[in-house]
């Protein structure tokens, strides 16, 4: 049930920012904007939010944050958030770095205030539908998983660019679908990862080989300007395979043994909700003592340690046994 009363606090004033701030609008919350760049005030009275001039001030203000700034300043914000007692949304990923992202979240516990991460690919309906669907066993036990995301480069950033600011592809993209890859197939062991770049394209492989002995391929792409934005997956089991491609058309479909090859489609769930709605309507609900959602803190820093594992086998060439929390 909304409530007019409840306010956030969006941080940054960029993509990410402006798709969130609609449905925070639409839940019925306040928005307040901070921005420490130029034009936050234009951008503010534009979309309907007030504008501050300082991180305090919008903390002063709020009940909860929403970042949506680049990822190096995550750690301080939410760092502060928890301080002032206000409940966090965060961007994916929560951190570069493992040990940040597990100190973000104990001064989170600590404060006594609930922390999420961005994960909204756990919201898309086609992702969900499939997660579901393996849950249920339509196609049996889960045995090799396939997921492709491609995307132009982002070059209106330039720290995207900058590996040791935003992680690379790798972090900043792939980290999707790793965290889907383990959200379905479960807990991993090891992590083996390989990247060809080259200016500003760059393509990455990283494979998963997960406790239950499944084996995830997770495909990442950024490209030339004009690359179209493309995802994909097949999850295989042994009694059958779901498959989706974002560039053939909106449905999951399902094969099964036996099967002629065209599968059977379930369209893709009726919502009149964006994702990034579906999403910030889950964590404000669980601001305000609804249900837990389906993305956790503790999520969000597997998903971080997904990837620093990947950076480190690209680094060494080798794969890296993984377990997770190991940033303890």
């Amino acid at each position: 049930m909304a409530d007019a009363n409840w306010v956030v606090g969006i941080v940054g004033a960029g993509g990410i920012a402006q798709a969130h701030i609609p449905a925070w609008q639409a839940e019925g919350a306040q928005v307040v904007l901070y921005s420490p760049y130029d034009g936050v005030e234009r951008i503010a009275e534009k979309v309907g939010a007030r504008a501050v001039h300082s991180y305090e001030e919008l903390l002063e203000t709020v009940d909860g944050v929403d970042i949506c700034s680049p990822t190096p300043t995550h750690r301080d914000y939410v760092l502060a958030a928890a301080a002032a007692g206000r409940h966090v949304l965060c961007e994916k990923p929560l951190a570069l770095e493992p040990a940040d992202a597990l100190e973000m979240i104990e001064a989170c516990e600590a404060a006594g205030v609930q922390l999420y991460p961005a994960h909204v690919v756990r919201f898309f309906p086609e992702y969900a539908l499939m997660r579901q669907r393996v849950a249920a066993g339509d196609i049996g036990r889960p045995a090799i998983l396939r997921f492709s995301r491609t995307g132009r480069f982002p070059g209106w950033s330039p720290w995207f660019g900058q590996d040791e600011l935003s992680g690379g592809l790798v972090t900043d993209q792939m980290i999707h679908d790793l965290d889907i890859a383990r959200w379905v197939a479960g807990p991993v062991d090891r992590v083996y990862a390989v990247e060809n770049s080259g200016g500003s394209v760059r393509m990455a492989m990283v494979t998963l080989t997960h406790g239950s002995g499944a084996l995830s391929h997770v495909h990442g792409v950024w490209g030339l300007p004009e690359t179209k934005f493309r995802t994909s997956f097949e999850v295989s089991g042994d009694k059958g395979i779901l498959r989706y491609d974002s560039a053939a058309d909106q449905t999951l479909r399902v094969e099964l043994g036996g099967g002629s090859g065209g599968g059977e489609a379930w369209p893709s769930v009726v919502t009149t909700m964006t994702p990034y709605h579906l999403e910030i309507a889950a964590f404000y609900a669980a601001f305000r003592g609804g249900p837990v959602p389906r993305v956790s803190a503790r999520d969000g820093l597997v998903a971080v340690e997904l990837a620093a594992a990947a950076r480190e086998s690209m680094r060494s060439g080798s794969a890296v046994d993984f377990v997770e929390g190991g940033a303890k």
